[in-house]
């Protein structure tokens, strides 16, 4: 794999903590980056197979239920370590809630209004969050990245208040 694609150098970020199973990847993922870069169950069961056949990652122990445990290798954290330092390019907002906003003016009055109510509730919870993120971080990064967090549920609670008044 020559050039990494950002799910996969995702995986091979959370395989640095140590050996994981798809499924506890995908936990891990939204646990740590999941309020900014979303990695659905399906990328992660697509990516692993690609990176075990590029050597980036090896098959560990096998576990309950056919789950199979994934060890990065030595040309993973190589390849990794390039993704980290090679120009990251633009980047994308990929949002379902904008996406729903653009596209509302199909929905009734009351459809809008529940989208958006819905739409309004997630991202409170989202920000109480971030807010407890800021204050648990440990680290200057940590902060960081939930103070981003806190940013963007703002900006989706502002969307918001734009578009249903």
């Amino acid at each position: 794999m020559s050039d990494l694609n950002a799910t996969a150098a995702a995986l091979l970020g959370l395989l640095h903590d140590g050996p994981a199973t798809g499924g506890e990847l995908v936990a891990g993922a939204e646990e740590r980056f999941g309020t900014f870069f979303s990695v659905t169950r399906s990328q992660v069961y697509r990516e692993l197979p690609a990176l075990h056949r590029e050597g980036l990652v090896r098959l560990g122990k096998q576990g309950p239920r056919s789950s199979q445990q994934y060890l990065i290798t030595a040309a993973g954290k190589k390849a990794f370590k390039a993704w980290l330092t090679s120009d990251s390019g633009p980047d994308h907002l990929r949002s379902p809630l904008i996406l729903r906003v653009v596209h509302s003016g199909v929905l009734t009055q009351k459809q809008r209004a529940t989208l958006f109510e819905s739409a309004r509730a997630t991202y409170t919870q989202e920000l109480d969050e971030a807010k407890a993120a800021v204050k648990a971080a440990s680290d200057p990064v940590a902060k960081a990245v939930a103070e981003f967090g806190q940013t963007h549920a703002r900006a989706a609670l502002k969307l918001l208040d734009a578009v249903a008044s």
